[in-house]
C-alpha cells in the first residue's frame, strides 16, 4: 500500500482533540458532521460528503471503530485506521476521528454541529431498523443544531462488498442473491421486529460451561498420559439460561423455568448472568449439584482436549419434580410460545413432557445428545410438537439411520411425530428446513469466522421458533437461524449473546 500523505494524515485526529479543536475555531462557519462505518469507500460516500460540504463550513468525519461495527462477522472488511486514512484523502473532508463509541449521539452532543448530515435512505425515520436516526435527530436538535439529508444516488458498501470482497463460497453469494429476489429484506426482517408482540416461556436445564485454558507440557516421565499446565478460567451461564438470554432482547416478555443444585447452588452466578428483563422460576433439587461442564482448552490452538461432566442424571426426586410440575401449570398458559430444550439430564419426567405437549399454545422442542445420553435420549420423548429443532446427528439416532436419504427420514419423523415443521441444522452445509405444506428448504451455512462450535443450536433455536410461531416460511426461517448460528460460532463460548439490532443489521448486509 502507497504511504499516506501528510496531509491526510495531519486531518486524522484523536476525537477529543478533534472536539477541542473545533470548538477553539469555529469563526462564525456551520460544523457539518457526519457519522458511517464508510467500510469500502465509494463513490456514493465521496458524493454524499461533497454535498455536505456544500452547506459551507468545517466537514468533520467520525468512523464507527471496528469493535463496534456489527454487519455480522467479518465485517469491517477494512480496519478503522484504513478507513480513516481513505476519508481523510479526500479534499471535501477537514478532520477525521475514530468514535469512541458505538452511535454518534455522544459525539454529537460534545461538538454541537451545525449539521449532522445522513443520506436520501434515512429521510423516512422507519427506514432505519437500528432505530438511531430517531436518537441522532433528538442529540444535534438538542445542541441547537439540525438534522440534514443528502440527495445524492445511493450505493452499498455492503453489496460491493459481497460482489467482489464476499469470504463465502460462491454458491453460497448466488444463493443469497437468488433469496433476496424470492424474499425482499423489510419482509424477512418484520419477524425479528414483530417477535417483540411474543410472550415466550423457555424450558430446560441450567448448565454452567466452564473453560480451563491450559498450556500443553508434554507427556509424563512414567505413563503415556499429556500433562498440561492450567493458565486460566472463564465460566458462562449455558443450557437454557442461554437460550433465554438469546430469546430477551426479540421477545416480549421472557420467561424461564428451570432446575438447580441442592440448595440453590450457583443462584447469585445464574441470576447475575441473566440478562435483567428475564423473569426466571429456578427450583433446587435436593440431591446433586447445579451442572457443570468443565473443558480443558490448549490456550494457544484453542483445541478442546477433554471435558469433565459434574451432574446428577437421575430423575428429580418426588418433591422438586412436583414443584416443577405445578410451575409450569402456571407458567405454560401465560405464554404464547413455549421452548424446550431438553439436554438430557433427568429434569424432564415422563409426566412433565406430558403436561408441556398437552398444555402449551406454539410448541419448539429440541432434545439434544451428548455424552451422557447418547442411545437413550431422543426427540420421540415428545409425543407433539409444532416444530422440532435438531442437529442431524440426532434425527439419524432417531430413525436409526446413519447414511440414509436425509429429506426421507425428516419427513417420516414429521408424520411419526405429527410435527408440521422440522429443522435439521447440519453445521458448516447449513440447514434442511421442512414444512408438510412447504417442503423442503436447503439453506447453506453464512459464517465466515468460526472460533467456537458450542451453543450454536442453541442460538439457531432460539430465532427459528420465534419466526416459525409467526408462521414465517420455512427458507426464511433457516437463514434468519443461520445468521444467528454465524453470531454464535464467531465468538467464545457464551460471552456474548443475541441482539436484534446487530443480527437484523447482519442480515440486511448478507442480502444486499
Amino acid at each position: 500500500m502507497a504511504p499516506t500523505s501528510s496531509l491526510s494524515s495531519s486531518k486524522i485526529l484523536p476525537l477529543e482533540t478533534l472536539i477541542q479543536r473545533v470548538s477553539a475555531t469555529r469563526n462564525g462557519k456551520p460544523i457539518i458532521h457526519c457519522h458511517g462505518v464508510f467500510d469500502l469507500l465509494h463513490v456514493g460516500h465521496i458524493k454524499h460528503l461533497e454535498s455536505a460540504k456544500k452547506l459551507g463550513g468545517t466537514l468533520v468525519v467520525t468512523l464507527t471503530p471496528d469493535r463496534f461495527v456489527n454487519k455480522g462477522p467479518g465485517r469491517p472488511a477494512f480496519p478503522e485506521q484504513l478507513r480513516a486514512h481513505a476519508l481523510a484523502a479526500l479534499a471535501c473532508v477537514d478532520y477525521v476521528a475514530i468514535n469512541d463509541s458505538p452511535s454518534a449521539v455522544q459525539t454529537i452532543q460534545r461538538l454541537k454541529p451545525n449539521f449532522f448530515v445522513k443520506g436520501s435512505e434515512f429521510r423516512k425515520d422507519n427506514a432505519d431498523h437500528t432505530g438511531h436516526i430517531v436518537i441522532e435527530r433528538q442529540a444535534v436538535e438538542s445542541v441547537g443544531g439540525q438534522l440534514a439529508f443528502t440527495d445524492d444516488e445511493v450505493f452499498s458498501s455492503s453489496n460491493l462488498i459481497n460482489r467482489y470482497l464476499s469470504q463465502l463460497p460462491e454458491e453460497t453469494t448466488t444463493y443469497l442473491r437468488q433469496f433476496s429476489q424470492r424474499h425482499p429484506i423489510d419482509s424477512v426482517l418484520q419477524y425479528l421486529n414483530n417477535a417483540s408482540k411474543l410472550s415466550v416461556l423457555v424450558i430446560g436445564e441450567t448448565i454452567i460451561d466452564e473453560y480451563v485454558y491450559c498450556r500443553a507440557i508434554g507427556k509424563s516421565s512414567k505413563e503415556p498420559v499429556l500433562v498440561v499446565k492450567q493458565q486460566s478460567s472463564e465460566q458462562f451461564a449455558g443450557g437454557i439460561l442461554a437460550v433465554a438470554n438469546h430469546v430477551a432482547d426479540f421477545a416480549g416478555i421472557t420467561s424461564v423455568v428451570s432446575v438447580l443444585g441442592q440448595n440453590a447452588d450457583k443462584q447469585s452466578f445464574i441470576r447475575d448472568r441473566l440478562v435483567k428483563s428475564v423473569h426466571a422460576k429456578l427450583i433446587s433439587r435436593s440431591t446433586g449439584p447445579t451442572i457443570v461442564k468443565r473443558r480443558f482448552i490448549d490456550g494457544y490452538f484453542f483445541q478442546k482436549l477433554f471435558e469433565v461432566y459434574d451432574c446428577n442424571d437421575s430423575p428429580l426426586d418426588p418433591e422438586c419434580e412436583s414443584s416443577l410440575y405445578t410451575c409450569l401449570e402456571n407458567e405454560i398458559p401465560l405464554h404464547d410460545v413455549v421452548i424446550v430444550v431438553d439436554f438430557g439430564h433427568g429434569m424432564l419426567s415422563p409426566a412433565v413432557v406430558d403436561l408441556i405437549t398437552k398444555k402449551s399454545r406454539f410448541l419448539v422442542v429440541n432434545a439434544q445428545s451428548n455424552a451422557g445420553n447418547l442411545g437413550y435420549h431422543a426427540i420421540s420423548k415428545y409425543p407433539r410438537a409444532d416444530l422440532v429443532c435438531v442437529a442431524e446427528n440426532e434425527i439419524r439416532l432417531e430413525a436409526r439411520d446413519r447414511e440414509g436419504d436425509l429429506e426421507a427420514l425428516v419427513k417420516g419423523v414429521s408424520s411419526k411425530l405429527n410435527c408440521p415443521n422440522i429443522i435439521v441444522t447440519r453445521g458448516s452445509h447449513g440447514c434442511l428446513c421442512f414444512n408438510q405444506t412447504q417442503g423442503y428448504s436447503h439453506v447453506p451455512a453464512v459464517a465466515q469466522t468460526v472460533k467456537d462450535r458450542m451453543g450454536a443450536g442453541d442460538t439457531f433455536i432460539s430465532v427459528a421458533g420465534l419466526c416459525v410461531a409467526q408462521n414465517a416460511p420455512m427458507e426464511v426461517v433457516g437463514l434468519l437461524g443461520n445468521a444467528a448460528g454465524a453470531e454464535a460460532v464467531a465468538t467464545v463460548g457464551h460471552s456474548r449473546y443475541l441482539q436484534r439490532v446487530p443480527l437484523m443489521k447482519h442480515v440486511e448486509c448478507l442480502l444486499k
